[in-house]
């Protein structure tokens, strides 16, 4: 059975943040230029769930793995 992906728009929503497109391209603008050598996870704007929360997601390669895969990408 395959697994559901989940949008970068539902994304955000589960991570509690706003969830409109501008909304999202406004944050990833903010937080543009991670770098590499730090796991997304560990970022500083994130708050102890939402850490959690793509942790466990990436972990355990969650139907949520492909959408935090596209923020972190695109957090680079």
């Amino acid at each position: 059975m395959e697994q559901p992906i989940h949008s970068l728009g539902e994304l955000f929503a589960q991570l509690g943040l706003p969830d409109g497109h501008g909304d999202i391209e406004t944050f990833i603008a903010n937080h543009n230029g991670l770098n590499a050598r730090v796991n997304l996870a560990d970022a500083p704007f994130w708050n102890q769930a939402q850490a959690s929360f793509l942790r466990e997601g990436l972990k355990a390669d969650s139907d949520w793995a492909e959408s935090i895969d596209e923020l972190n990408v695109r957090l680079r």
